[in-house]
């Protein structure tokens, strides 16, 4: 006798069987156990969540000779005869190999004889959404007017290709993911049945890579049992070429230092034990999304398939790390995921990972987050070149004059140089005083031995920073010393009487110096 794949030899055979769909097959018992039962069912979800088991089981059930409250009996002449596929009035037709208009309207025309054996001729058409638009048209007709012995079952992941005439001519049904913990339970009972020993992390793993298919789960079982009865972490592991945990683990913790040479490294390395590139870029991007449902979830129980050990690594590794660290990481993972389709998977990895380690390097959105959170997050700042003193003094109370401060010279002057870290400053004043940030919009700043002095033509700068209420004064030193490390007086940056006012004026007198140089 040939070898039986263990998702086909455990394949449910009644409703009660079925695992993880109890929403679903509940609703189906009942309706069947009081004779309802309907011209036209959906059936949609991801695959490997029991769409067609259902929809074979429900084939059985309405043809049942002795059904068992809702149940097929898988006892009776019609139940033996269904499941060993002898039945002809029981149809299963692949619609992604058989979606033309013709083959719908020879179904049509077979639709009106009558059954030969059973009491309901039930067509089970998978992957409904393949059919093209005619055909889609000649089955809206069958589904208008079927014959009362007919059912149709349409199954389909891509509910959303399907067009509104045919949804709304069927009972939907939607089945879900199946949770981590029943698929543990199911791939413990078959182990016990064949023989095996699986151990919990690896029951977990499986459960975790099969992302809630129950036909994926039972099918890396299936592997992991060609040469092993006993089934652990590194089994499963080896046989889905997984990176493994560990991996993961130093791959974040190597980004999270901004360490492209060991990355790389380590890329090389998990290349060279033929670890699958797109799959360890999901894997990636599966640690990630941990990380954050641990930096985001505080109470209750977290939606992550792990084990304890596992989930002690990841909440300390998510200590380190911030939310938007996290979630510009993933931002430049799902990116690499969509490139990664098409092209060479070793290249786009490593340019990932040098993006992840050089957020300077890259202009998108995800690299500026990155970098300004670094910026955020820094305890030790380069101190300008420029001599600075730590000052207290209070600036002048209300007055019309400007902030008290020398005549300053020409940009050009040695003495006074351009802060460039002041758009990062405005960032961070952005939070925690957001009115003076919005008045500072567009303005630059200088250094001059202990002062900050500010350029700005908003009039309402002068009216807010010497009024006697001192807290925008001190939103703004508060926020340059946590960028630059140093607390300066603050002041306003006075144009020389020859310096060009004209924008337009100005960028012309660039280009000229630009030229001269």
């Amino acid at each position: 006798m040939s070898y039986q794949a263990l998702y086909r030899k455990y394949r449910p055979q009644t409703f009660s069987d079925v695992v993880g769909q109890e929403h679903i097959t509940e609703t189906l018992k009942n309706e069947l156990a009081d004779g309802k039962t309907v011209h036209a069912y959906l059936f949609t979800g991801t695959r490997g969540t029991g769409k067609t088991s259902c929809a074979k089981i429900l084939a059985k059930a309405v043809n049942c000779l002795n059904p068992q409250n809702g149940d097929p009996c898988g006892e009776c002449e019609m139940c033996k005869a269904i499941a060993d596929g002898s039945v002809t009035d029981i149809c299963e037709i692949d619609a992604a190999s058989n979606n033309s208009v013709d083959s719908i309207r020879e179904l049509r025309e077979q639709v009106s004889f009558a059954p030969a054996s059973a009491k309901y001729r039930v067509y089970i058409i998978d992957e409904v959404h393949m059919l093209t638009i005619s055909a889609f048209n000649a089955l809206l007709k069958t589904l208008e007017e079927p014959p009362a012995h007919v059912i149709f079952i349409l199954a389909t992941t891509e509910v959303h290709k399907l067009p509104a005439t045919i949804l709304s001519r069927c009972q939907r049904f939607d089945f879900r993911r199946i949770e981590p913990s029943k698929i543990c339970e199911r791939i413990n009972y078959i182990a016990d049945c064949e023989g095996l020993t699986v151990t919990d992390d690896a029951a977990t793993l499986i459960a975790s890579a099969a992302d809630g298919g129950m036909r994926d789960a039972l099918s890396i079982l299936d592997l992991c049992a060609s040469n092993n009865t006993v089934i652990d972490e590194n089994v499963v592991a080896n046989v889905c070429a997984m990176a493994g945990n560990d991996y993961l683990v130093k791959l974040a913790d190597l980004i999270k230092v901004r360490n492209t040479e060991g990355a790389l490294l380590l890329l090389d390395e998990l290349h060279n034990s033929s670890v699958d590139m797109l799959r360890l870029l999901s894997e990636l991007i599966g640690h990630f999304r941990d990380l954050m449902i641990i930096k985001t979830v505080k109470s209750g129980n977290r939606p992550i398939v792990c084990s304890a050990d596992r989930l002690k690594t990841l909440e300390k590794q998510a200590s380190n790390y911030d939310i938007k660290e996290i979630m510009s990481v993933l931002s430049v993972l799902q990116s690499a995921n969509a490139n990664m389709q098409n092209g060479n998977r070793r290249l786009e990895m490593e340019m990932t990972l040098i993006k992840l380690c050089n957020p300077q390097i890259s202009s998108d959105l995800s690299s500026v987050e990155l970098r300004l959170t670094a910026l955020e997050n820094r305890n030790v700042v380069t101190k300008p070149k420029t001599p600075a003193v730590n000052v207290t003094e209070e600036l002048p109370e209300s007055t019309d004059e400007d902030i008290p401060v020398p005549e300053m010279a020409e940009v050009t002057n040695s003495d006074t140089k351009p802060l460039l870290e002041w758009t990062d400053i405005l960032y961070v004043l952005k939070k925690s005083c957001p009115l003076i940030a919005g008045v500072l919009q567009g303005s630059s700043a200088y250094i001059k031995g202990n002062y900050l002095l500010i350029d700005t033509d908003n009039g309402q700068f002068k009216t807010m920073v010497n009024g006697n209420n001192p807290t925008y004064r001190n939103a703004i030193r508060n926020a340059a010393k946590e960028i630059l490390g140093v607390e300066y007086k603050l002041g306003p940056y006075k144009k020389a009487e020859n310096e060009i006012k004209d924008p337009l004026a100005a960028f012309a007198q660039k280009l000229k110096n630009l030229e001269k140089n």
